[in-house]
């Protein structure tokens, strides 16, 4: 899958990822194989048809139905991502990806691996130079992630390791480590010995008591600027004749929290010395 270069062709070639929006913002993702076919509710398509066409034109099925040829966001990749477990939503992701600071050449460990959806974020960020080091004990979660990662041509930039994280992990002054686990309180100790001093510490947790006992132990462990948020979305209508917002919106999913490592004083007085 050559998904490299996507970002600078104004067309389509074999190989591409690509979204087949229809006018009421229902969409399939297809990676473009010469031969091919789209199977949808409103007609087929050949993926022939598709390659070699302009981002952005329209496309028509059998039947006649228009679909919009696009790239997709990452977003998009996100919701289509197929699943075992509740992945995180588009909006703490991006949150995540900001303040834990994880650009191009990032060295970043996660764990678990879930449904992948999390691991491909990561791994859209850090290539070409970066990697994702992505542990998990369950090997039918990862097997799963292993074949979203393929999906998306990201499997260069992401290590799956098969094993419980409270034997450590293999990666020494890595830049950041995100957990993905109910009880990160407990594995402080893995995450301050293989994260560089000043990197980033982050994790995700559905209820208050435990980012209470999250606080506690980065307060006994070498943390500090710990910070505890939740981010909230709300859609509106995009209609200029009744613009409004729309009747759901995406609240409270998790609380996130942040910290970052650091060196303690009396551990630079007993180097000093």
């Amino acid at each position: 899958m050559n998904r490299k270069d996507i970002s600078h062709r104004l067309t389509t070639i074999e190989g591409d990822l690509v979204q087949l929006a229809g006018p009421r913002h229902g969409f399939h993702l297809v990676t473009l194989q010469r031969g091919k076919q789209v199977q949808t509710h409103r007609g087929v398509i050949d993926h022939d048809d598709l390659i070699g066409q302009q981002w952005g034109s329209i496309v028509k099925s059998h039947s006649g139905n228009p679909f919009y040829l696009l790239q997709p966001s990452l977003s998009d990749i996100l919701k289509s991502t197929k699943r075992n477990t509740q992945i995180m939503y588009p909006k703490d992701i991006g949150f995540i990806l900001v303040t834990m600071g994880i650009t191009p050449g990032v060295r970043v460990i996660e764990a678990g691996s879930g449904s992948g959806a999390f691991t491909s974020a990561l791994a859209s960020m850090v290539r070409e130079k970066g990697k994702v080091f992505s542990y998990e004990i369950l090997e039918d979660k990862q097997k799963l992630a292993k074949e979203n990662i393929h999906k998306l041509g990201l499997d260069a930039y992401v290590e799956f390791k098969q094993r419980d994280v409270r034997f450590g992990f293999d990666e020494n002054d890595v830049d950041a480590i995100f957990l993905d686990l109910p009880n990160p309180y407990e594995y402080l100790y893995q995450v301050q010995t293989s994260l560089k001093n000043g990197g980033f510490f982050g994790t995700v947790l559905p209820s208050s008591n435990q980012v209470i006992k999250t606080l506690l132990e980065l307060k006994r462990n070498p943390f500090a600027f710990m910070d505890v948020c939740e981010i909230m979305l709300r859609y509106y209508q995009a209609e200029p004749d009744r613009f409004r917002p729309t009747d759901r919106m995406v609240a409270h999913t998790g609380y996130l929290v942040f910290a970052r490592k650091i060196i303690k004083e009396e551990q630079i007085i007993n180097s000093e010395n």
